[in-house]
């Protein structure tokens, strides 16, 4: 399972994958209302994360790993809906493969420095898909996800 964390809008994507093949099963977001107080929010974040992971019971997950520029306080929510994300993993025995968004683009795209849009094509393909998948936080969850199988199956 891939996630990409967020407060408004936490991204995930469900794959299943062996030696041969990736196999596309679910995706959606999490998405919580700006008008909720923070803490409600993240609790949110977590019991509807904790049934995902009751539902598909995942054995591998992925994220990409947290990063900013120049404006610390745009990333704390980011931070905060991470931790509740990965307190549910734990507790479902999983632990998180963290990955760049440069390693994820590699494994995706074959291209460290590939656009955003490059990237949810190349989901597009790799899974088999008519559409691009919605929304863009999903589909990023995803592209986490196919790089998890990718690093698993080679090693």
């Amino acid at each position: 399972m891939g996630v990409d964390p967020g407060l408004a809008a936490s991204g995930w994507g469900l794959i299943e994958f062996d030696a041969r093949r990736i196999r596309y099963i679910s995706h959606g977001c999490i998405e919580t209302g700006a008008d909720r107080p923070r803490a409600e929010r993240l609790f949110c974040i977590y019991t509807q994360f904790r049934g995902l992971l009751q539902t598909y019971q995942p054995t591998e997950s992925a994220m990409e790993t947290l990063y900013f520029t120049r404006n610390v306080t745009s990333a704390l929510p980011v931070a905060e809906a991470r931790g509740v994300l990965c307190m549910a993993l734990a507790e479902q025995g999983l632990s998180v493969q963290e990955y760049t968004p440069k390693v994820i683009k590699q494994a995706v795209v074959g291209r460290g420095l590939a656009d955003k849009g490059q990237v949810q094509d190349m989901v597009r393909i790799i899974l088999g898909l008519e559409a691009i998948p919605k929304p863009d936080h999903a589909a990023d969850a995803l592209a986490a996800a196919v790089c998890c199988a990718h690093r698993v199956v080679l090693g």
